[in-house]
């Protein structure tokens, strides 16, 4: 390929270099199709009910959906917010986590608004993990996805360590409860290098649903303090709790200062599609996370964050929160009594909108000769499961390996997440569906 170029006033002609166009990071290169989109292809393949990807589908309440259409129509809402929110946002939010932490929360200080919780994620790890310095980030399994991508994104390793079932508990036989995952926290000592700079934190916890008591964030903070390490606090669900109390850490003695705390509308009101997210921390955190967001996306759309902001100031005086959580139990017990009557264990979920089930009776009964693709074969036993599932039995969700690291997939190989952010209707729909299944397993397993 001639390329014309000019040297003083004498133009020259330079013949590019043969050979391939410059090479994708390894981060992107390396990554296959992501679990939500394939898992939704191979749904859609067999028209099943979709209890996979935790979006809800059923619409928001008219007073949020209202606040949106109001803010829509208010011309001064149609330009660029500041990077660290609107006034009316972070106000809002400000007055909310002063109530929840118990401390004055200073909304031009120690609040940022962000394009979703991911974004704040991405945001705090870009501004305290450098490239070129290995720094370290735990992370507790099973862990959301984009915390590995968004850590490597800003120079960061992820570590690794599990929760465990704890002894005793017969996970293939009977229920057992989200609390009887824990963290060992001799795990979580020998994890920790001179290099580790953060431990990441979801409570309530997708997609184990366990909500972490006081003693055990003790326990976790009680270690990022002996080791002088930030807390990241993943609490999008802090609202969705069934019979146990959420805490923040950033409300235990000496764990504020260290610790970013990370929301998000999209799960506070079941708007996921709005994507505003935010985290809350003192000034000293929250300076080069905003510094960060600013160069990641600016800002955050900002009718959506005046919308939010009028639905987080009717929320404090409609009942919505209690309401919602009410139905959340409903649909999380209608979706327990559905794999209960087919004869599979689940994860009883103390928090959040997600159904771990013990599919390992499924798995025993697949046929050792069915046809699986290559992209699910490549990526495991687990995902084989699911896809088997799906394609028997029409009722679809999402393989929990793809929340753990290599070296600790085979804890998630008997299991399905299933997600209950659903109608009654769909609900219905998947029970219908699922009742080949108890036929099937009265079949023989494997040998």
């Amino acid at each position: 390929m001639a390329l014309s170029t000019k040297v003083g006033n004498t133009s020259q002609t330079e013949t590019a270099p043969e050979g391939r166009l410059p090479q994708a990071s390894p981060i992107y290169s390396a990554t296959g199709l992501d679990v939500w989109t394939m898992m939704n292809q191979v749904a859609a393949s067999v028209g099943a009910v979709n209890l996979g990807q935790g979006f809800m589908s059923y619409p928001p309440k008219d007073f949020i959906r209202q606040a949106a259409q109001d803010a829509l129509v208010e011309n001064t809402h149609n330009q660029y917010a500041p990077p660290r929110g609107r006034p009316g946002l972070l106000e809002q939010l400000a007055v909310r986590f002063s109530e929840r932490l118990g401390r004055d929360i200073d909304s031009g200080n120690e609040v940022s608004v962000h394009a979703g919780a991911n974004e704040a994620l991405l945001s705090v790890f870009t501004a305290f993990l450098e490239h070129g310095q290995d720094h370290e980030v735990i992370l507790m399994e099973p862990a959301f996805d984009q915390y590995t991508p968004n850590i490597a994104m800003a120079g960061g390793v992820p570590v690794y360590v599990p929760l465990r079932i704890r002894d005793g508990c017969d996970a293939a036989t009977r229920n057992v409860s989200s609390d009887d995952w824990r963290l060992n926290m001799a795990e979580l000592e020998a994890a920790i290098t001179p290099k580790t700079r953060i431990i990441v934190l979801n409570t309530p916890h997708n997609p184990v649903g366990k909500v972490f008591t006081r003693d055990e964030l003790a326990l976790i903070g009680a270690v990022a303090e002996r080791h002088n390490l930030l807390i990241v606090a993943d609490e999008v669900y802090e609202h969705l709790t069934f019979g146990r109390d959420h805490v923040s850490i950033a409300t235990l003695p000496r764990m504020w200062e260290r610790t970013v705390t990370v929301g998000s509308a999209g799960k506070l009101f079941g708007v996921t599609g709005w994507r505003v997210g935010w985290a809350v921390g003192p000034a000293a955190l929250i300076r080069p996370t905003l510094a960060a967001h600013t160069r990641i996306v600016f800002t955050s759309n900002t009718p959506l964050q005046e919308g939010v902001a009028s639905a987080l100031r009717q929320a404090a005086h409609n009942g919505f929160f209690a309401i919602q959580r009410e139905e959340y139990l409903r649909r999380r017990d209608r979706l327990m009594a559905i794999f209960a009557d087919i004869g599979l264990p689940c994860v009883v979920p103390d928090g959040a909108y997600y159904l771990l089930v013990n599919a390992s009776a499924v798995r025993a009964r697949i046929p050792t000769d069915y046809a699986f693709p290559d992209f699910i074969t490549e990526r495991g036993a687990n995902f084989k499961l699911v896809y088997f599932f799906i394609k028997e039995f029409g009722v679809s969700g999402i393989p929990p390996t793809e929340f753990y690291s290599d070296a600790h997939k085979d804890l998630a190989n008997d299991y399905i997440r299933f997600a209950f952010c659903k109608t009654e209707e769909g609900l219905e729909a998947a029970a219908e569906r699922l009742q080949t299944l108890k036929q099937f397993l009265r079949g023989p397993a494997q040998a």
